[in-house]
């Protein structure tokens, strides 16, 4: 096995709290159930022929318009969204960033990794998902969907990773909380891990570093 020179990082569910957390209390300030703003998610893209938060993830539509198309899709009276907040803004409400994990990043760093971070993004996004994160201070490379117009799973996002890496596959590992992120990057060479909690994930990583035959941190999580 060729040694692994970088570790590649997911942002949602991996760098902050889970998914299923952010939804249910954004859904809770709404006045909605998770499963309602779910079903009109899944109205919204069978009416356009895809998801509406991928098509945000890739520019193609505006945050606003994201809102109007599940809007549509709500149950008679509609989500209570404050009128003085965006979307973004209160979706983040409920998103908090991993900052033990992000601490056993910055040691992988100093023992010579490269970082990297590999996301689907929002545009407008930018200032709210940084502000739970220190991805300039973590990351030599930061891959956003938002500004590359093609997202996870879709290959291409990958290969661009590496090329702005300068590395071959076998040189990386991808963490993601998403099996069908890391399924890609394993068909293309990268050792993966899956994130499920910190615990997990860091003993995953940290076991991968050394068979791999580079210094890893045995000590874990701080």
């Amino acid at each position: 096995m060729n040694r692994i020179e970088a570790v590649v990082c997911d942002y949602g569910g991996v760098l902050t709290n889970p998914l299923h957390e952010t939804l249910e209390h954004f859904a809770r300030t709404a006045g909605l159930s998770a499963d309602a703003i779910l079903t009109a998610m899944g109205a919204a893209a069978a009416k356009v022929g895809a998801d509406p938060m991928a098509l945000l993830e890739v520019g193609a539509i505006t945050e606003a318009e994201m809102v109007a198309s599940i809007t549509a899709e709500l149950p008679e009276g509609g989500w209570a969204l404050p009128e003085d907040r965006t979307f973004g803004e209160l979706w983040f409400a409920g998103r908090t960033g991993n900052h033990e994990f992000a601490d056993f990043l910055r040691g992988l760093s100093m023992d010579g990794y490269r970082l990297a971070l590999l996301t689907n993004n929002v545009v407008e996004w930018e200032d709210l998902w940084r502000a739970t994160v220190p991805a300039d201070e973590l990351f030599e490379v930061v891959v956003n969907s938002a500004h590359e117009g093609v997202r996870k799973p879709d290959t291409e996002i990958y290969e661009r990773l590496l090329a702005r890496l300068g590395l071959t596959p076998d040189r990386c590992l991808f963490v993601d909380d998403l099996e069908d992120n890391l399924k890609p990057a394993a068909e293309l060479g990268m050792a993966t891990v899956r994130f499920q909690d910190n615990a997990q994930a860091v003993e995953e990583i940290t076991s991968a570093l050394k068979v791999s035959g580079a210094p890893a941190r045995a000590e874990g999580a701080r």
